[in-house]
């Protein structure tokens, strides 16, 4: 379960010489079982608000919880529940994949035999065992990600957060991806997904919330979403609402 109450925050940005809200008081609750998509154009706060989630920023205001532990107050608690990948994740290039997932195991805790058993069940599930002692500088992009994906999911985190996972894949490595995050959802799984991809957002998201200039527009179960709207697809809504926003005229 991932809680988020009056989440704010705000930079100082020296060429407006002011404050920026980069999110601005959003709420928002993400329940095992469900992927719930984040959506926004770029700037929204998306990115902001997933590190936020991730311990990687602390908020200015409000509150995250994941499985009930606060993110600001015990951030490597939280870190052991939770499991962050983006589509631009960096991996240690001189290191292999089994050596890059044994040290994020080994990280998180984990250590002999277990540990080693782990990482022959990922290195098959991602398809990387012909890969397995290469040097990650010499992998393919998509089989980058595959690495950040296994080393993702090391400790089996109960929560996933995944911010543009599939950017810059090619369409069979992007399928991968799509089909292990639906796996997630499968095993009862805490998800929470940001995509530029509408078509990705109708084949896997149960819940959406979609962000402008840090504040969200719109969120609730895709399928009651779509029928208030009257449309077939989450990116009818998405422009429609976007696009009203940037017509109107700033306060």
């Amino acid at each position: 379960m991932i809680t988020a109450e009056g989440l704010t925050k705000i930079f100082y940005d020296p060429k407006r010489g002011g404050e920026f809200r980069a999110v601005d008081g959003i709420s928002f609750t993400c329940a095992p079982g469900r992927i719930f998509g984040l959506l926004g154009p770029n700037g929204a706060g998306k990115t902001t608000t997933l590190r936020i989630l991730a311990t990687s920023l602390v908020p200015t205001a409000g509150r995250v919880t994941i499985d009930g532990i606060d993110v600001t107050a015990e951030p490597a608690a939280a870190r052991q529940r939770l499991g962050f990948c983006t589509g631009t994740t960096g991996i240690y290039e001189r290191l292999t994949p089994r050596e890059m997932v044994r040290y994020f195991g080994r990280l998180y805790g984990r250590e002999g035999d277990a540990l080693e058993a782990r990482i022959e069940d990922l290195l098959d599930l991602f398809d990387l065992r012909p890969f397995a002692d290469t040097p990650n500088g010499r992998l393919s992009a998509g089989n980058k990600q595959k690495v950040s994906l296994a080393r993702t999911i090391v400790h089996e985190p109960p929560v996933l957060v995944f911010d543009e996972p599939t950017t810059s894949l090619d369409v069979l490595v992007a399928r991968t991806v799509t089909d292990f995050v639906d796996e997630c959802r499968e095993k009862g799984r805490t998800v929470i997904l940001s995509t530029h991809i509408m078509g990705e957002v109708d084949r896997l998201c149960d819940d959406v919330a979609i962000l402008h200039e840090g504040r969200i527009l719109l969120q609730g179960p895709v399928e009651q979403v779509k029928a208030q709207a009257g449309v077939d697809s989450i990116e009818d809504i998405f422009f429609s609402l976007i696009d009203a926003c940037e017509a109107a005229p700033s306060a």
